[in-house]
């Protein structure tokens, strides 16, 4: 028996020896322009860098896009009124400003008796990233999201097909009208919220002036938001890299964008967005996790019934982090929105539920349980580099009516 435990050693480590010895595959090297074109051919192109190029992107004709519409989805995006409890507003949650005034929100959660929270938000309040930073979302009156979902930005969401975890949602138009209404957000009811507007003389002409209209409804509540929403987009050193700048990144980055083309992170993190167009599973290879689930805080109903025979029961988790709030995606089928990687480094924590506090481990984790490779530190430095260069400030664009001829 001895020497069949011996013979297994020895084989293991003669697998190990060898496939370190052996040659890994070399992976393309590119050019500058080779890179852009392999990157714009995928569909991955920047963001326009006139308010006339971003019109081509998101005008429509059942919300098109007027100046007195945007300052007005501006004013309401940032005014508390559309809360029950008058104590958020959109921009509470999803943070734009640099010279955030209200922290309070933040502040009294981060310290609160009842949450032991230690999220990054504490260190980034001035961050123009359109999330709270927090693992959990938190609305109205401190009341947290029933599933643990994460925050997803407002910036650049426009340009996005789907604008929530499971994908049920497909514009920002009607994802503001869900967000005003949700009890765990916004909580506020549509007809209260006109009511409110209403009552309001400085609306009413804002209103007027922007749909021609002296009576205030929640559909147009929505366009306004919306047509702010579809301003709020960012342009960074990739965006500069991708029209034709071959200093814009460094060669690091470069290095991280090959790694990223041809890896085949590409394949679900595309478009101008670098992901939110497209719904996939994950996680893809779950190498047969298990959890206690009589220790689990957030068991899900099929563990709980698992626990009534076996009072030590584990079961199989596909997850690679504690899956707070049980959510499982689409149809419950580990479906999810693919995220949106521009500004990824200042919306942490990451995946759905906040579990993982580090782009690095973010990485890692993406590359064993999507890709099934085991990145080096050298690949992943060279990716997060990359996603650096996908930070960039909300673009400032000179914002005129279009003169019809």
């Amino acid at each position: 028996m001895k020497f069949f435990v011996y013979v297994f050693i020895a084989l293991l480590i003669g697998i190990f020896v060898i496939s370190i010895l052996l040659p890994t595959k070399e992976k393309p090297q590119y050019s500058d322009n080779e890179l852009r074109e392999a990157a714009l051919s995928r569909d991955m192109s920047s963001i326009p860098r006139t308010y006339e190029e971003l019109l081509k992107l998101v005008n429509t004709e059942e919300n098109s896009l007027s100046k007195a519409k945007i300052e007005l989805g501006k004013d309401l995006y940032f005014d508390k009124i559309l809360s029950k409890s008058k104590d958020i507003s959109c921009a509470t949650c999803h943070v734009i400003s640099k010279n955030q005034k209200d922290k309070n929100i933040y502040l009294n959660a981060l310290t609160s008796k009842e949450n032991d929270k230690t999220d990054c938000v504490i260190c980034h309040l001035s961050d123009q990233s359109g999330v709270d930073r927090f693992e959990v979302a938190v609305g109205d009156a401190g009341r947290e999201n029933p599933f643990h979902l994460n925050t997803l930005t407002t910036l650049n969401a426009a340009l996005a097909k789907y604008q929530t975890w499971d994908g049920s949602v497909k514009t920002v138009q009607e994802q503001v009208g869900a967000s005003i209404q949700a009890k765990e957000q916004m909580n506020l009811s549509a007809s209260e919220a006109e009511k409110r507007l209403s009552q309001d003389d400085v609306y009413l002409k804002k209103f007027a002036l922007a749909f021609k209209d002296e009576n205030i409804n929640f559909q147009n509540i929505q366009k306004a938001i919306g047509a702010y929403l579809k301003t709020l987009v960012t342009r960074s050193d990739y965006d500069r890299f991708l029209d034709g700048d071959n200093d814009a990144m460094s060669q690091t980055a470069k290095k991280g964008l090959a790694n990223f083309l041809n890896f085949g992170c590409k394949g679900c993190h595309t478009g101008v967005t670098v992901g939110g167009q497209s719904i996939q599973k994950f996680p893809l290879r779950d190498y047969n996790s298990i959890i206690d689930v009589t220790n689990s805080f957030n068991e899900n109903e099929k563990a709980r019934e698992v626990s009534q025979f076996n009072f030590n029961a584990k079961m199989y988790h596909p997850f690679p982090f504690e899956n707070k709030g049980g959510f499982m995606g689409k149809d419950g089928d580990r479906l999810f929105r693919v995220p949106m990687l521009r500004n990824v480094t200042k919306t942490s924590p990451y995946f759905h539920n906040g579990a993982i506090k580090k782009i690095r481990e973010a990485v890692y984790l993406m590359g064993k349980h999507q890709l099934g490779m085991n990145l080096t530190d050298k690949q992943i430095d060279e990716i997060v580099e990359f996603l650096k260069a996908l930070e960039g400030d909300i673009v400032d664009y000179k914002i005129v009516d279009k003169v019809k001829s």
